[in-house]
């Protein structure tokens, strides 16, 4: 009698047990402002919603294609580049955001404070037209200077080598994020001024291939529900999401905590 009311629980309260569909998501870099689904994976959220989920790292230039030939499922990444995309006519479409701003902050050697001081210097970004360098040009305009001809852009790539660009002493300045942000002020850099108090472009999100969205709607619907339990978790759970931080990006909790507080406003 006790193995039947066991199997009943079992199979009619829990439900039937099925396979997880199998997804890909890419994301160009791993930093703070990226981490609704990589947070979804580790707590469950995905798994929630039926998915196994592997989340890769594919370059921004690499994505389109990625996405249009079914290599990857969906991208996290919008900025400049997903959305001038959709609009030339590419076959992929923003279907979710979160984060709504770009949570980069322009910083600058110790010699340089102010964002004038950088005028003719040259500022490391991702890609031309990528949310770094539109973030850039928005804060280098904001205090009145030409950011065409005044400014030099160098294309380094993502979060990491921007930073060793600029520890390097390779370029003046690097457009960069949480946590390597807090980690260039410990070393005596300047953050000279934050991109979102001076633009509004989706930072991150969710894309996918027109294909999916027509064919697979409601595979797209599990895969957003998943990232707004995320962003909800992240809102409430300042505790978890700082020993999330510490232990997926691999910081010490002062600069996982220093990260969760610089991000969080924009979740």
């Amino acid at each position: 009698m006790k193995v039947v009311i066991a199997l009943f629980a079992l199979f009619f309260l829990n439900g039937p047990v099925h396979g997880l569909d199998k997804i890909r998501i890419s994301m160009t870099g791993f930093a703070g402002q990226f981490m609704t689904f990589p947070l979804a994976q580790k707590r469950g959220f995905l798994k929630e919603e039926g998915f196994e989920v592997e989340i890769v790292r594919v370059t921004a230039a690499a994505t389109r294609a990625a996405l249009t030939n079914g290599n990857i499922d969906y991208s996290t990444g919008i900025g400049g580049t997903t959305i001038s995309a959709a609009l030339s006519g590419i076959p992929v479409r923003i279907v979710a955001c979160f984060v709504p701003v770009p949570v980069l902050g322009l910083v600058a050697r110790p010699e340089f404070k102010t964002v004038q001081a950088l005028k003719g210097k040259t500022i490391a970004i991702l890609i031309p037209g990528g949310v770094a360098h539109v973030a850039a040009r928005a804060m280098v305009r904001n205090v009145g200077l030409d950011a065409e001809k005044e400014m030099k852009y160098l294309a380094v790539g993502p979060p990491d080598a921007r930073y060793a660009a600029l520890t390097q002493g390779l370029v003046e300045a690097a457009i960069l994020g949480p946590p390597l942000d807090f980690e260039a002020r410990k070393q005596g850099y300047n953050i000279l001024a934050r991109a979102d108090e001076v633009i509004v472009l989706p930072e991150t999100g969710l894309v996918a291939a027109v294909k999916k969205t027509n064919d697979s709607s409601d595979e797209v619907k599990r895969v957003i529900r998943a990232g707004i339990k995320a962003n909800r978790y992240i809102r409430a759970n300042r505790d978890g999401t700082v020993q999330f931080l510490s232990e997926w990006l691999k910081l010490s909790r002062e600069s996982a905590a220093a990260t969760y507080d610089s991000v969080v406003r924009v979740y």
